[in-house]
């Protein structure tokens, strides 16, 4: 195959570019939101989309195989493609209406000392922001370290010393977005998503409904539903965020981790993109993040991981989990999630009462402890 080298650019850029220029694939080297020891590879089918689980599943498994090359002179070409930035820098300002601009707006920008370092500082301050970046000197090994989405208390101090409008923070290849306002409050994806769909929603532009995970808060999912916004809920996942929003025809949907999806805009999460959609939001409501989250809190949540060691814990913590249904039933709900890494079940019980997800946490957990001796 012949390959276009871009050297440092966000997972989203590579997934824009794998589609504006009709390419086969798209692959990305990132620690993404980790550290700098755990690189690993994302891929982007054509289109720029993400590769479904059996298609990653059979890659791996060829890893396993010797490597076989063919000869030199059949083998592609690698050449660096120039003004891959730029090009994903004008397709990041034309997501943002044309008719309107950033000016007035201070905005700290934390680029997690990731690929966004050159890109995103760009995007804001074309549009006519003034910006204070952070995060925006990578050297190979601090991407991650103290500052992003994934460490917001950075952003937030240099929000309230810079007494800026807004802070956003990416995570290391871009794809994650957590805001803070200028009183310092974190705002997570859940909150985000929510300031999209209700604007979306009063313009009588949100197509469908929207999709989060079975981690999204039940508060959420009820102050949507008063708006008449329907919700549905996907695998722990952006990939399967992704899926059925494709298989409901929607359009908005993400995480609380900051993987934001607006399907008109691109096809997979973006960062930069998701910001710009918050943005634009809160100057369609004409109000701030705390006023136009106001309409919900979140409930409190309550995680436990267990280890099981190999027993049946669905058999183990049905008598506990029903009764915590029939508990919390109309305000709170449990979720049991198996690790896929390690013999662990995670228990979240989610009320709007702290103590009583507490306690049913407490009870489930136990339940699949006895069992696991």
């Amino acid at each position: 195959m012949n390959v276009l080298l871009t050297g440092p650019l966000p997972t989203p850029g590579i997934a824009y570019l794998s589609r504006a220029l009709r390419l086969e694939a798209g692959v990305v080297i990132s620690a993404s939101h980790n550290p700098y020891q755990d690189n690993g590879i994302k891929f982007f089918a054509e289109g720029g989309n993400k590769l479904d689980d059996s298609v990653e599943l059979e890659i791996e498994a060829m890893l396993d195989q010797p490597m076989q090359t063919n000869a030199s002179a059949e083998l592609g070409r690698a050449r660096r493609i120039d003004g891959a930035a730029e090009r994903y820098i004008e397709f990041c300002k034309s997501t943002f209406p044309n008719d309107h601009d950033l000016k007035g707006l201070k905005l700290v920008v934390d680029c997690a000392n990731g690929a966004t370092y050159h890109i995103a500082p760009k995007v804001f301050h074309e549009l006519g922001a003034e910006v204070v970046v952070l995060g925006g000197e990578p050297d190979g090994y601090n991407i991650n370290d103290k500052v992003g989405a994934t460490y917001p208390r950075t952003l937030q101090a240099a929000v309230l010393q810079h007494q800026a409008d807004y802070g956003i923070a990416l995570d290391g290849d871009g794809d994650r977005l957590i805001m803070v306002d200028s009183d310092g409050k974190v705002y997570d994806g859940d909150q985000l998503i929510y300031v999209i769909a209700k604007a979306r929603a009063a313009r009588g532009e949100l197509k469908g409904g929207v999709v989060g995970t079975v981690m999204t808060n039940l508060a959420m999912e009820l102050a949507l539903q008063k708006q008449g916004v329907a919700f549905a809920r996907a695998k722990v996942g952006d990939r399967y965020v992704l899926e059925l929003l494709h298989a409901q025809g929607w359009q908005v949907g993400g995480e609380a981790s900051g993987h934001i999806l607006c399907l008109d805009k691109h096809s997979t999460g973006d960062g930069i993109i998701s910001s710009l959609q918050v943005l634009d939001s809160l100057r369609s409501l004409g109000m701030g993040l705390a006023e136009a989250c106001r309409d919900w809190t979140p409930f409190p949540q309550t995680l436990i991981n267990v280890r099981h060691n190999g027993c049946d814990w669905k058999a183990a913590s049905a008598a506990s989990l029903q009764a915590a249904e029939q508990a919390l039933a109309g305000h709170g709900r449990v979720v049991l999630r198996p690790s896929g890494t390690e013999p662990v079940v995670r228990v979240m019980v989610e009320a709007d009462d702290k103590d009583l997800a507490r306690h049913w946490a407490q009870e489930i957990a136990h339940a699949i402890e006895q069992a696991a001796g």
